[in-house]
């Protein structure tokens, strides 16, 4: 029985810059009418991200959208080149056999798009089906990887899913009245790329993972807590304290979903790779679960790391615990806009 499998994964990150010099040097004086900023700040669980605009050199606050996306279209294709790169190196997979390249960006839009530019740039071919997955937030890897997954089985073709996210490019002027949304996005997001390649495969070996299942559910009652909006100063974030208290009614409930049609319990779950929108969507997750604390070190390492680079963090995770050592049953689990949750069931040989 042919399998989707996770053969290579690559990352390609921006230069960093640790959240204290970013506050230190511009935060600071940003957010300096609420007082309650600098304590977002240090409770952030973040000590260093990256970002291809950094405040301490460039102030983008003001910029209108024209010029966001200008340098959206410029960065995104050296960090989306070295990404898909290291994903088919580690795959051992030549660009020109790629069947499928899916992208997922919520923080940019340029057409052509970068899916086409990459896919010229790295050999692939000309036939090659292209799928962008835009908007959907910080859940977007694990639908993207859904329909790379059913391509692959269906055709039998190895496939590329790229995760590029931007928000440095994002940052939001400021502001005499206290937005305590605003505080807690410029204290978590970051940028990043990752990108996977899945392969049809009868079997799996150690450090691969095949794609077992993939299951959404949305609260569309909350919809307003979490929002993306486009504005002439760039894309805005709001997101509502809320959130944590969403995920904690669902997520038991959509783990053991995802499980019980595979006969599995979360006794039985080795690894977890938890998307980290901050430290009490974690916290949440890990009570709701009834997990050790352990279970997510991972998580907690990239948001340390890396920040929440939206649909990319995820993949991030992945990659990092891969990179520790074989990975038995793996459940990945990411949150956004909708409210919606997103998991995926994946498995290395057993």
């Amino acid at each position: 029985m042919v399998s989707a499998v996770i053969t290579g994964i690559g990352t390609a990150l921006p230069p960093s810059a640790s959240q204290q010099m970013l506050w230190d040097g511009f935060f600071s004086r940003h957010f300096r009418h609420a007082r309650i900023a600098r304590r977002i700040f240090d409770n952030s669980g973040v000590v260093t991200r990256q970002g291809v605009a950094n405040p301490l050199i460039e102030d983008v606050s003001r910029w209108p959208t024209q010029r966001r996306m200008q340098r959206y279209a410029a960065a995104a294709l050296p960090l989306g080149r070295e990404a898909i790169q290291g994903a088919l190196t580690a795959a051992g997979v030549k660009a020109e056999d790629i069947g499928l390249l899916a992208m997922a960006s919520c923080t940019g839009y340029t057409t052509p798009g970068p899916d086409i530019l990459l896919a010229r740039e790295l050999g692939m071919p000309p036939q090659l089906r292209r799928l962008f997955i835009g908007h959907m937030g910080c859940y977007a890897a694990l639908p993207g990887l859904a329909a790379v997954a059913d391509y692959v089985v269906a055709q039998r073709r190895p496939a590329v899913l790229l995760c590029l996210e931007l928000t440095s490019l994002h940052l939001q002027p400021a502001s005499e009245n206290l937005d305590v949304e605003q505080i807690v996005a410029h204290a978590l997001f970051s940028d990043a790329a990752a990108a996977v390649v899945v392969e049809p495969r009868e079997s799996v070996g150690e450090r691969d993972l095949a794609v077992i299942d993939v299951t959404a559910q949305t609260d569309p009652d909350t919809a307003p807590y979490m929002t993306w909006e486009v504005t002439d100063l760039g894309f805005r974030m709001g997101i509502s304290p809320q959130v944590p208290d969403v995920l904690a009614a669902h997520v038991a409930d959509v783990v053991e979903a995802l499980l019980d049609r595979h006969g599995l319990t979360v006794a039985d779950v080795t690894h977890w790779a938890v998307h980290p929108g901050g430290p009490r969507i974690l916290d949440v997750v890990q009570t709701e679960l009834g997990l050790p604390p352990e279970m997510f070190d991972a998580s907690w390492a990239v948001l340390r790391d890396h920040g929440n680079c939206s649909s990319a963090t995820v993949l991030l995770v992945l990659e990092r615990l891969v990179r520790s050592g074989p990975v038995g049953t793996l459940v990945a689990l990411a949150f956004g806009p909708g409210l919606t949750l997103y998991g995926g069931l994946l498995r290395a040989r057993r």
